[in-house]
């Protein structure tokens, strides 16, 4: 379980980007994270790995407490946490297979790594889950022969090989056409009740959303103001996430600088 509680993230004196922000997800399910951009969505998503450094609050996940961790305690909790990127973070000139290695690299040592000396098991897991998702006749072409849902099909397999406890995905499919899209979103959804893998989606499209995901987090300058079903997304949900008075923020964000 990921539970996220009064969680603060500041950027030097500004205003801050997330404000007291309260999230759990548990189980297999499916969460999407819907808003503008500025909302905070990735921001909430870096906090998260630790690839942003939260201001205050908490986020534990598993009963871990990831905000306090340092050095090589955080090394291993990030082990724990899968994360699929926008612009996939691939490495060109190797193969899909040293790409989906690299999963692993939290686990082996490091001259391994630099032979390419990957465990048998890890060879036989990457096999099993590329023939899941379809790339496993690629899995000696180097990534950069490779078309964008492919790629995001090595993104997937490679934070999969964590073996984490949850899955951030962070705009998965803004590089993607509308049908490639539509393959990765039902992808995640079938990958998380598979492997019993909460999911957490931070998504542009809300059509994606609601098709694909089980629950929707709609977020507005830093604070989450929906949180239900997708059939609960009504317009009047979409216009406060999208064009709610921005006088209210503001009022609220002048009581916190005061």
């Amino acid at each position: 379980m990921l539970k996220i509680t009064d969680l603060v993230k500041r950027y030097g004196t500004g205003n801050p980007v997330l404000k007291s922000l309260d999230l759990t997800i548990e189980g297999e399910s499916v969460v999407s994270v819907i808003g503008s951009s500025g909302a905070g969505k990735s921001t909430l998503l870096r906090c998260i790995n630790r690839l942003v450094e939260p201001t205050s609050g908490s986020i534990e996940l598993n009963g871990t407490e990831l905000t306090s961790l340092r050095g090589r305690e955080l090394r291993a909790a990030r082990r724990k946490i899968g994360m699929v990127f926008q612009g996939f973070n691939l490495v060109d000139r190797l193969t899909v297979m040293e790409n989906v290695q690299s999963g692993r690299l939290g686990y082996i040592p490091t001259w391994a790594a630099v032979m390419r000396r990957y465990p048998k098991k890890d060879i036989r897991r990457a096999y099993e889950l590329m023939e899941r998702v379809g790339i496993a006749h690629y899995a000696n072409k180097r990534a950069d022969e490779l078309s964008g849902g492919e790629r995001q099909r090595v993104g997937v397999v490679r934070a999969l090989m964590q073996d984490p406890e949850i899955l951030l995905a962070d705009e998965p499919t803004a590089s993607l056409d509308p049908k490639t899209s539509e393959q990765i979103m039902g992808l995640l959804r079938d990958l998380a009740g598979e492997l019993k893998l909460p999911v957490l989606i931070n998504i542009h499209n809300v059509t994606e959303a609601k098709i694909y995901t089980d629950r929707i987090v709609g977020m507005r300058y830093g604070r989450i103001i929906f949180d239900d079903t997708p059939d609960k997304l009504d317009q009047e949900a979409m216009d406060q996430i999208y064009s709610g008075s921005p006088h209210a923020d503001r009022s609220e964000d002048l009581k916190e600088a005061s």
